[in-house]
């Protein structure tokens, strides 16, 4: 009998031992939860408050169309009788640009007249040419401006008679 007193005490004496473990295990998980949570929570705040879609949309600049108007001139081939009449219009990369191209207006469709009327037809015939008169125009328009650039050339008409 005394075998079994003996065991019966050990058993109690290991139960209280096993609730003192669990009960620690439990403040474990929960002051875990807590500071993932505080965590999670700051995080949140400081995103919102450093990338708020205002701040946003003041970083990421809104492009622009800048209309050069229509133009009319005479190719370098055949003695001058073939001639060109295009609609042009110039994507910028903000309203910026669209205010400095509107002060450099003469100076810019003077540029572009020279470069237009330097060309034959078969240099702006096909694709590749307008392609091509499209990358020049651009250059050219980026080399006057200071405050963003030129993104995209649009002919939006293409007339060589």
């Amino acid at each position: 009998m005394m075998a079994e007193e003996e065991k019966e005490e050990e058993l109690e004496e290991k139960e209280p031992e096993k609730g003192k473990k669990l009960i620690v295990k439990w403040i474990a998980v929960f002051f875990a939860v807590v500071i993932l949570g505080a965590g999670g929570f700051l995080g949140w705040k400081y995103y919102n408050t450093h990338f708020s879609s205002a701040k946003v949309e003041q970083i990421i600049e809104k492009p622009g169309i800048w209309p050069i108007g229509s133009l009319i001139v005479n190719l370098i081939d055949d003695n001058g009788e073939r001639y060109l009449r295009t609609t042009i219009q110039i994507e910028v990369s903000g309203q910026d640009c669209v205010a400095e191209l509107d002060l450099l207006k003469p100076k810019v469709t003077d540029s572009i007249i020279g470069l237009l009327s330097s060309k034959s037809y078969r240099e702006i015939a096909g694709f590749e040419g307008k392609q091509r008169l499209k990358d020049e125009i651009s250059m050219r328009l980026n080399g006057y401006l200071a405050k963003g650039q030129v993104r995209r050339v649009y002919f939006t008409e293409f007339l060589i008679q």
